[in-house]
């Protein structure tokens, strides 16, 4: 009988304690953070250190003057200097996604199997999991390129039209069809940005695992997946219902951890920027430049830091997604809940046989005389 969602939340809360620590073990915690970074299963929001550039973009003439302008005057020249600077920024940004794209996909996979065995193993998980991981990015690639080019059309085509009305030329005679318009657009966007999220989550928790026990293509991994789910549609959509209340829940509990990491990092970076305005110092390239490396590295350790911490979440939404699935997936079930070898049957008792008689003794020779 397949379990409901609902059903398989203590599993995977036993799952994760087992895992973490009724043996716990420091090496495969630090290696749980990094793998659940690099598989895109951390969401790390809130942090933003664009303020901090905005302070060092001019020096004070007044004790107060930081505070009374949040947004500074931007002369168009400065940024003509910083043009360069901004082009390989965006370059290296773009760079910097499709490779993190690829890293990703591959270690989907070995979180997949650190959850699932319960023993995390980066190397040895890198040479197993880099062929389907690579049919895995293949995905991601369609899915990023896909949603990109629909919402451009979503938002795109209802500007053209707008435009080549003449809408924005005369605003005031077509306010209300603006406003209807931005309405109904909004809504669309939530609807598609909606579906985009339920198909990401299908496919992290369970396009995943029958990619990896079956070494299918996402092609034919999908058909498999919707021929599983063609039976009970309804018990998925509670699943991730059920997901979402877990993931907010997940989301406040390890916040409200994650604060004491977050002031071990950002407490240096504030004291490192009032010592930065006391010193006069300018927005030049050398500054911008000190300012995007430093900024870089301390989000990296503030991200690790917070997976750190998070590391129970790591394993949890992936063990829980395993428990729902295996119950409908036979070739997951079975590695996930291993029937356990019957006894071996017992030999029979050998029994003793009685000892064999001892040989008579010939007779002794008669004496001679």
């Amino acid at each position: 009988m397949p379990v409901s969602a609902v059903d398989c939340v203590q599993p995977a809360i036993q799952h994760t304690r087992e895992q973490l620590f009724t043996r716990f073990r420091f090496g495969q915690w630090t290696r749980l953070a990094l793998v659940g970074i690099l598989a895109g299963e951390l969401h790390v929001g809130g942090c933003n250190f664009g303020n901090f550039g905005q302070l060092l973009s001019r020096p004070p003439k007044r004790s107060n003057e930081f505070m009374a302008a949040p947004f500074p005057h931007i002369d168009p020249a400065r940024i003509a200097q910083f043009a360069g600077l901004i082009a390989v920024i965006v370059l290296l940004t773009i760079v910097l996604f499709f490779v993190f794209l690829y890293i990703s996909s591959v270690f989907r996979f070995i979180l997949f199997e650190s959850v699932l065995r319960r023993e995390c193993s980066i190397g040895e998980g890198w040479q197993r999991w880099h062929r389907t991981g690579k049919r895995f990015f293949l995905w991601q690639l369609v899915y990023v390129f896909s949603t990109w080019l629909f919402f451009g059309l979503l938002v795109g085509v209802p500007l053209f039209i707008a435009a080549a009305a003449g809408w924005f030329k005369d605003f005031k005679q077509h306010v209300a069809g603006m406003m209807g318009g931005l309405i109904l657009l909004f809504g669309i966007v939530l609807i598609f940005a909606l579906v985009a999220a339920v198909v990401q989550a299908l496919a992290k928790d369970f396009l995943v695992p029958i990619m990896a026990l079956e070494d299918l293509d996402f092609a034919d991994g999908w058909s498999r997946l919707f021929g599983l789910m063609r039976g009970e549609p309804g018990k998925y959509a509670i699943y991730l219902l059920l997901k979402i209340v877990l993931a907010i829940a997940a989301a406040i509990l390890f916040g409200i951890i994650a604060i004491v990491p977050a002031l071990v990092v950002i407490i240096p970076i504030v004291i490192s920027v009032v010592v930065g305005i006391a010193a006069g110092l300018t927005w030049n390239v050398a500054t911008v430049s000190l300012a995007v490396i430093f900024g870089t590295v301390a989000f990296l350790v503030l991200a690790y830091l917070i997976a750190l911490v998070s590391a129970p979440a790591t394993v949890f939404f992936p063990a829980y997604a395993m428990y729902f699935f295996a119950a409908r997936y036979p070739n997951l079930g079975a590695l996930l809940n291993p029937v356990p070898a019957p006894p071996a049957p017992e030999a029979p008792p050998v029994l003793e046989s009685p000892p064999l008689p001892s040989p008579p003794l010939p007779p002794s020779p008669e004496p001679i005389g």
